[in-house]
C-alpha cells in the first residue's frame, strides 16, 4: 500500500487516478484548487467505497509558497507520500499573437510550474530522504508534436516531458523513478468547448476509432507508478488510442 498525491484530483482525468489507487488499496491525497466540494465529496467517496485514507488539500499550485503550505499540511496529516502525480493543468486555444502575457504566464505557471514545485517538495521532503518513490507527470500529446492555436499550451507540456526526462536521469540513483503520461483526446469538461462535429473528426483521426477516458489514463497511471514498472523510468507513454505515433 502507498500513499498517492494526485494534483487536480477532483478534476475528470484527476478523480479516475485518485479512484483507481483507491481501488487498488493505496491512499489518496487529493489536491484541489478551485473544486473545494468535488474534492471533499471525492474524499469522502473513496474513504466509505474502498476503505483506504483520503484526504482533501488545497493549493494554487503556481505559487511555491501555496505548495510549501499544502506539503505542511499533508505531512502534519497523512505524514508522508511516496507517489506523487502531477495532473492538474489548464487549457486554452488561441491565436499565437493573441495571447497575452497573463495567458502566458498562467499557461506556464500551472502546467511546468506547478509540476517543478511539487516535485521539488515531494523530492526533498519524502522521496530523497526515503530513497524510494515514484514520480508520474501527465502531458499531452500537445506536448510531443505541438497543437496549432495552442502554442502556450503545448509548450507547457513539451517542458513537463523534458523535465520528466532530465529529472528521471538526475534522481535515480535514489531510487526514485520518474515518468510521463502524455493523453491524446480524452473526454473531459476541457473538451466542452468543441462542438460534436469537431468531435467527430477527432475520432475518426484516431486509429483505434474511439476517443479516450479518464480511466484509460487512471490505468496507465497506476501502472506506471506500481511495482510492475520498477525498471521503467523517463519515459513517455502516450495514451491516445494511435493518434500519435
Amino acid at each position: 500500500m502507498s500513499r498517492i498525491l494526485v494534483t487536480g484530483g477532483a478534476g475528470g482525468i484527476g478523480s479516475a487516478i485518485c479512484r483507481a489507487f483507491a481501488k487498488n488499496g493505496d491512499d489518496v491525497v487529493i489536491h484541489y484548487h478551485n473544486r473545494q466540494e468535488k474534492a471533499i465529496l471525492l474524499a469522502e467517496e473513496l474513504r466509505n467505497k474502498y476503505k483506504v485514507y483520503a484526504q482533501p488539500v488545497y493549493a494554487d499550485i503556481s505559487d511555491s509558497g501555496s505548495v510549501k503550505a499544502m506539503f505542511d499540511e499533508i505531512e502534519l496529516k497523512a505524514g508522508s507520500i511516496d507517489v506523487l502525480v502531477n495532473n492538474a493543468g489548464i487549457a486554452e486555444q488561441k491565436l499565437f499573437c493573441d495571447i497575452s502575457d497573463d495567458d502566458w504566464k498562467n499557461m506556464i505557471g500551472t502546467n511546468l510550474d506547478g509540476v517543478f514545485f511539487c516535485c521539488r517538495e515531494a523530492l526533498r521532503r519524502f522521496m530523497l530522504p526515503a530513497h524510494n518513490g515514484a514520480i508520474l507527470n501527465i502531458s499531452s500529446m500537445w506536448g510531443q508534436v505541438g497543437a496549432s492555436c495552442e502554442v502556450h499550451y503545448s509548450a507547457a507540456k513539451a517542458g513537463v516531458i523534458g523535465l520528466t526526462k532530465a529529472l528521471a536521469k538526475e534522481v535515480g540513483l535514489s531510487n526514485v523513478r520518474v515518468n510521463c503520461i502524455a493523453p491524446g483526446v480524452v473526454m473531459t469538461d476541457m473538451m466542452k468547448s468543441f462542438d460534436s462535429d469537431i468531435i467527430a473528426e477527432l475520432k475518426e483521426e484516431t486509429p483505434l476509432n474511439r476517443l479516450g477516458t479518464p480511466e484509460d489514463v487512471a490505468e496507465a497511471a497506476v501502472f506506471l507508478c506500481s511495482g510492475k514498472a520498477s525498471f521503467i523510468t523517463g519515459q513517455v507513454l502516450g495514451v491516445n488510442g494511435g493518434f500519435v505515433i
